[in-house]
């Protein structure tokens, strides 16, 4: 029988594209393209946002896995002062930094793949990861980290469908192929239970974020979807013809250490 654990990995590597298609992509489909990540001016409440800023003292400190342009964080300042933010990719990090400069707080960055930055990384009060665990396979480690790394609560905010489940239909029209359906955030507290973490959950609706027109979301579209150039108005016209929601379902998830 299997763990949650090995059950959540199993789910993630269903997500695996054959590789024939990989191999005729003319670029990588694996983009996450910066501007998705801005932080705006106000930053509106959330669950997410509302979990973790109880549990923030004043001045306060918040470490941020996976951090994009820093909105977990940013969120909780005040009443945090200090920022730590952790992505494995430089230009977030750079946004992470503005982001601060630009509201007054004090941050630190680490570069990186969490959990194995981890020990290079300060522990804080509050540890926030939103949108990054359907990215990680060995997720044990990952939750662990987070634990360890909290003084007072961690959050996790996650969709309650794997962030390509809205492509599903796509890759069918496209390439014939089925997508799986799973993990989902029941699956993730299964792993938590199985590690002995006492969690909580409350699944709520916010908007869907996406690129600014549908001339950029036709582009990114179809270079996930593993398209050469010259299908790109293809991509456009389904897209005009089967426009994505406006709202997403969604999960927060926190446990107190």
């Amino acid at each position: 029988m299997k763990t949650a654990a090995e059950e959540w990995r199993q789910a993630l590597d269903a997500w695996a594209l054959p590789e024939a298609i990989l191999a005729s992509a003319e670029e990588s489909p694996w983009i996450h393209p910066p501007e998705l990540f801005g932080v705006p001016d106000v930053i509106e409440p959330s669950p997410s946002h509302d979990r973790a800023r109880e549990a923030v003292p004043a001045n306060g400190t918040v470490l941020d896995v996976g951090c994009g342009g820093g909105i977990a964080a940013f969120a909780l300042t005040p009443p945090a002062t200090h920022v730590i933010g952790v992505d494995h990719q430089p230009a977030m990090l750079e946004m992470f930094q503005a982001n601060a400069a630009k509201r007054g707080v004090s941050c630190d960055t680490v570069e990186g793949y969490w959990p194995l930055v981890a020990e290079a990384t300060a522990k804080a009060d509050v540890v926030t990861a939103h949108h990054v665990v359907y990215n990680v396979g060995d997720i044990v480690p990952f939750l662990a980290a987070l634990t360890a790394h909290a003084r007072r609560r961690v959050v996790i905010e996650m969709p309650d469908h794997h962030p390509l489940a809205p492509m599903s239909d796509a890759w069918r029209h496209f390439w014939q192929l089925e997508r799986p359906q799973g993990p989902t955030p029941s699956d993730l507290l299964d792993v938590l239970k199985e590690m002995g973490v006492t969690a909580q959950s409350v699944q709520w609706q916010g908007p869907m974020r996406g690129e600014r027109n549908l001339e950029e979301t036709a582009r990114f579209m179809r270079i996930r979807l593993c398209l050469p150039v010259a299908r790109e108005r293809e991509v456009y016209d389904y897209l005009a013809a089967h426009p994505a929601p406006s709202v997403r379902e969604l999960t927060t998830i926190w446990w107190d250490t």
